[in-house]
């Protein structure tokens, strides 16, 4: 087995001097009013957490919070992955791999890795626990970057590995939102039976001979409609990432103000009241990370990746993942869930929960509601 090495983060004081000095120093007056979100992130906002953020916010009570957690890095088929490896309580906790996506970190478990390992912490059965690996992608925060762009498939190749050649693990269960649906979604289809089932929170792949039947049409038609306005972008990082890159590297403002927008779009706010659904620190914690390790760049690749792979197509001969999955609906997810017709013909589906509120980042937005349905979603296959 490939030898793991212990790591805590520590960003360095004079890279978070340097990130506040930056941020304190922002051009604000040549930036117009936009009056709103309408035209992107709201400058008003922008200008209340970088206020915070220079004279408040205490990274160093975050990263305390990340370290609660054991964490190693390992060199995975050539690359160097950073990954959180909580050991669930108990005589047989059951792996569980969890995969976050862009614009998020492993920042985003936070609040569900201690109920998953722990349950008998939080008035849960012991039985129900899980061993929770989290590692940042490849090319994000405290993971090397890979030589070239790399797609979700490939980082299924490496997530594979680790679960199983690194940790010795026979066989886990896969979860992810974003593009760890994505990943999710190609361990269940490469990687069984080692990959024994999957849960997704979002719905990423497609089928190569497109919507069938009316209501299965109208999802598509809708869903491109919807699109429009998201899609600038996925565009530019799949196509022109590193272009983008210039402007951001030098720039936690620029960084923060790309991914801000995301989380109020994508998340399930009250209006545009971004802190109804996550705080300044929570939104900054993820921020830093993206900025402190300069990672924004290659955490852009990913996009460029999937295109070379082919895409959203997940069979072009109409093979579907086997395993067992799990698919969570949260009603505010902004890629709008299709008829469960479709995804059936792309999943072996076995649970299928519509949950009563939350959006795009499920696990940090409704923690609760995730931890319930993994574990009951696990009871399930013995």
């Amino acid at each position: 087995m490939t030898a793991c090495t212990p790591f805590k983060i520590a960003i360095p004081d004079q890279t978070l001097s340097d990130i506040r000095a930056k941020v304190a120093s922002y051009p604000w007056h040549e930036m117009p009013d936009d009056g709103g979100w309408d035209y992107g992130t709201n400058l008003d906002y922008m200008k209340e957490l970088a206020a915070y953020w220079t004279t408040e916010f205490d990274w160093r009570k975050h990263e305390k919070t990340l370290n609660r957690f054991p964490q190693f890095t390992a060199n995975v088929d050539g690359i160097d992955i950073h990954f959180i490896h909580e050991k669930g309580s108990g005589p047989s906790p059951k792996p569980l791999l969890i995969s976050h996506g862009w614009p998020g970190t492993v920042a985003e478990f936070m609040n569900i890795i201690e109920p998953l390992a722990h349950p008998e912490r939080f008035g849960g059965n012991i039985e129900d626990a899980f061993t929770v690996v989290a590692p940042s992608l490849p090319g994000f925060g405290f993971s090397a970057r890979p030589p070239r762009p790399w797609g979700p498939r490939k980082m299924a190749d490496i997530f594979n590995s680790l679960m199983t050649r690194v940790l010795g693990y026979n066989s886990y269960i896969a979860q992810g939102g974003d593009w760890g649906g994505a990943i999710s979604s190609w361990l269940g289809f490469d990687h069984a039976p080692a990959c024994r089932a999957i849960h997704i929170n979002i719905l990423t792949m497609r089928h190569a001979d497109g919507p069938q039947g009316t209501a299965e049409q109208e999802w598509s038609e809708q869903f491109d409609r919807d699109q429009i306005m998201e899609d600038g972008y996925r565009t530019q990082q799949a196509t022109r990432p590193q272009t983008l890159s210039y402007g951001m590297m030098d720039s936690p403002v620029g960084v923060a103000a790309w991914i801000i927008e995301k989380f109020n779009s994508w998340s399930d706010t009250v209006g545009h009241d971004i802190e109804s659904a996550h705080s300044k620190d929570e939104l900054l914690t993820n921020i830093v990370i993206y900025v402190a390790t300069r990672t924004f760049n290659t955490a852009s690749w990913i996009y460029y990746g999937r295109r070379e792979e082919g895409g959203r197509i997940l069979s072009s001969d109409g093979k579907r993942v086997e395993v067992p999955t799990a698919c969570a609906l949260f009603p505010q997810e902004m890629l709008a869930w299709p008829p469960r017709s479709y995804v059936e013909r792309l999943y072996n589906v076995q649970h299928w929960t519509e949950m009563p509120r939350g959006g795009h980042f499920g696990a940090m937005e409704e923690p609760q509601l995730m931890v319930d349905d993994i574990r009951s979603f696990a009871a399930t296959l013995g």
